[in-house]
């Protein structure tokens, strides 16, 4: 069990439950699952007992979200909710306690169905009995659908913009993780000392777990949504430091530009991202 807060149980992976079906649907854009991948470890500065294994093909590739700009969604014919079709679920206890805290700012000018979560409620119970927010017609019942006056997306995700927040304030921790994936390992030393290994990487297909594979679509490993001007560590440097601490966060920054800035073309490039530029 991991022993900071900053290393508090990712429970993403159980937050987010692609429903099983019987046969793939991955799409044309999207790279295979399986590549060469370039790593780093290091201690971290903030916990001597603490190292962070971080993936740099991932953390430097140029993916950004493309919701309502390309995104094709995990549901076939659901391209407009991005991946909010299934809901969110709660990490825990303290994560709905937020969520719940923010919710009650919200407005009808920016959340569209506010009439509809505050009279029947906006947390639903999956088949397991895990609290998630509640799908209400088709998606997330806080995801406003295109048209709406107070915009399209999440209106907790609206709502941190208005108030000059970081979303991962107002959202479901599942929510701002995605697409990082963050994992815990107890590892033994020859010399019987134990470290606890966390390790920053990719949340792609398999981190749904078994269902992920029969999603309609995957953002990580697609190619229309790798054309960022800025590299995943410096877009995410909000999540990547509420994730890992600040020192940590710092130290990968810096291994990510020293990667970058080399004359030689970076070991292991995410096979999603487009070829470098001839003058590079």
């Amino acid at each position: 069990m991991p022993k900071t807060n900053k290393a508090k149980v990712d429970k993403a992976g159980k937050g987010r439950k692609a429903a099983k079906t019987s046969k793939g649907a991955k799409m044309g854009d999207e790279k295979g699952l399986d590549f060469a991948r370039a790593w780093v470890e290091f201690p971290d500065p903030a916990d001597d007992e603490q190292v962070f294994r971080c993936d740099l093909t991932w953390l430097t590739s140029r993916w950004n979200c493309i919701f309502g700009s390309g995104c094709q969604g995990i549901q076939a014919g659901r391209a407009d909710d991005g991946c909010c079709t299934l809901g969110a679920h709660f990490s825990d206890e303290d994560d709905e306690k937020r969520v719940a805290g923010h919710v009650a700012r919200l407005t009808p000018d920016i959340w569209q169905h506010h009439a509809e979560g505050t009279r029947d409620g906006w947390v639903s119970e999956d088949e397991e009995g895990s609290r998630q927010t509640r799908p209400f017609q088709g998606s997330c019942i806080f995801q406003n659908r295109p048209g709406f006056a107070g915009g399209a997306g999440c209106s907790l995700h609206i709502l941190a913009l208005k108030e000059g927040r970081e979303p991962l304030e107002t959202k479901p921790d599942v929510c701002w993780q995605l697409p990082i994936r963050r994992t815990y390992d107890w590892i033994d030393r020859p010399d019987d000392t134990r470290v606890l290994q966390v390790s920053i990487g990719e949340y792609d297909r398999r981190g749904w777990g078994p269902g992920g594979h029969d999603l309609h679509w995957w953002c990580t490993s697609a190619t229309s949504a790798h054309g960022a001007g800025d590299p995943v560590y410096v877009s995410y440097r909000a999540e990547l430091t509420e994730l890992m601490g600040k020192a940590a966060y710092d130290r990968l920054a810096t291994l990510c530009d020293q990667r970058l800035s080399s004359p030689l073309p970076p070991l292991s490039p995410h096979p999603a991202d487009p070829p470098p530029h001839p003058s590079e």
